[in-house]
């Protein structure tokens, strides 16, 4: 047996390994990371932004809605607490930020945030670090041209590297850039190495841009069949460089690249590892799945969260490739399972992003 042969023996070997965990999951999950959308409030326009957050306030849970969701699960949860993940819009917009993850941090959450960097400030830095901040992932899509236009925020570039600079100034080990990439951008992926080498961040994750939000307004932003291996290939070799690039979690991705551009093997733990709880309280799984009637599972305006948990998000707890001819019967359906939720189509139930399909 060839040493190609060996690998795909083993890959396999591992990929039914994951699957079989995948389908446990489904009859005992296991909450693991719980995400709090602490506004929809942002202080740039992403053209790509998967929840189309603006300036308009829209619906907001009051700190004492969050507060006591923290409370409830950390009795319910105890021994266990999932990893608590802030996001937004940009949630340092909020006022009450470090008042709810100060009270985690005393409940005994590991919590990390997802940031565009741009209001980390020397003092901001200081205070992640005393509230406990363990992880952070900052969004940066190019060189200063590239990244201002796609965020439509002028200035941005220098903020968002300013604040990376400052959490790396104040000892982080888990910074993470995170870069969506397009035609416009790809060409540009060496640039921004540089600029991240530089400033030393621990990590760097790359995805495709996705079609959702207003990202489906602008189709001339999604990446060709050849762009998109050209990326896939450029993670490759930079991590059989040895340095820590990968590919998002989005997406099955065929035997080739599996486990080759990230460091384990696909599949979507929404609903079943992963609940988030939205800005106006709704209860979902991932927060870039499509909100709609039956992807939302309660609100804790008026549900008990633990019991929605417990006892709904069956919409989630069966294979979405159940719900589509092609993919059911497709000869990569035990891996992929329907590939991720945040692309389903729920409207004529099939999957946006296939690259089986589309390879």
């Amino acid at each position: 047996m060839d040493k190609e042969e060996l690998i795909l023996k083993a890959k396999t070997a591992q990929m039914k390994e994951t699957a079989d965990y995948r389908t446990a999951l489904m009859t005992e999950p296991e909450l693991r990371f719980l995400f709090f959308e602490l506004t929809l409030r942002c202080n740039e326009n992403c053209l790509h932004c998967g929840s189309r957050c603006g300036e308009a306030p829209g619906e907001e849970l009051s700190s004492d809605v969050f507060i006591s969701i923290l409370d409830q699960v950390a009795k319910d949860f105890a021994g266990q607490l999932p990893m608590l993940c802030i996001t937004g819009g940009e949630p340092l917009l909020r006022k009450e930020f470090f008042e709810i993850v100060n009270h985690a941090k005393e409940l005994g959450f590991v919590w990390g945030m997802t940031s565009n960097g741009t209001l980390i400030t020397k003092e901001v830095a200081r205070k992640l670090r005393e509230a406990g901040m363990a992880t952070i992932a900052v969004s940066l899509d190019g060189p200063k041209e590239y990244h201002d236009a796609f965020r439509r925020s002028e200035g941005s570039f220098e903020r968002t590297t300013e604040g990376l600079s400052c959490l790396m100034a104040q000892g982080f080990r888990e910074v993470e850039v995170i870069t969506v990439v397009t035609p416009g951008n790809l060409p540009l992926l060496d640039d921004l190495f540089r600029i991240l080498c530089d400033i030393d961040v621990d990590s760097w994750r790359l995805v495709g841009i996705e079609p959702i939000g207003r990202a489906m307004d602008h189709p001339e932003l999604s990446l060709s069949k050849k762009e998109q291996l050209q990326l896939l290939r450029y993670i490759r070799d930079k991590r059989e460089e040895g340095y820590p690039v990968s590919y998002a979690c989005s997406h099955w991705l065929g035997f080739e690249y599996e486990r080759d551009v990230r460091d384990w093997y696909f599949f979507c733990d929404a609903g079943i590892r992963t609940a988030s709880i939205m800005a106006n309280g709704n209860i979902g799984g991932c927060l870039d799945i499509e909100r709609r009637a039956e992807t939302i599972q309660g609100n804790v305006l008026k549900d008990n969260f633990t019991e929605v948990w417990k006892n709904r998000f069956g919409i989630f707890r069966k294979p979405l490739s159940m719900r589509c001819e092609e993919c059911r019967t497709c000869p990569d359906e035990e891996f992929c399972k329907g590939g991720s939720a945040h692309t389903w189509g729920f409207a004529n139930d099939r999957q946006k992003v296939c690259f089986r399909r589309e390879w």
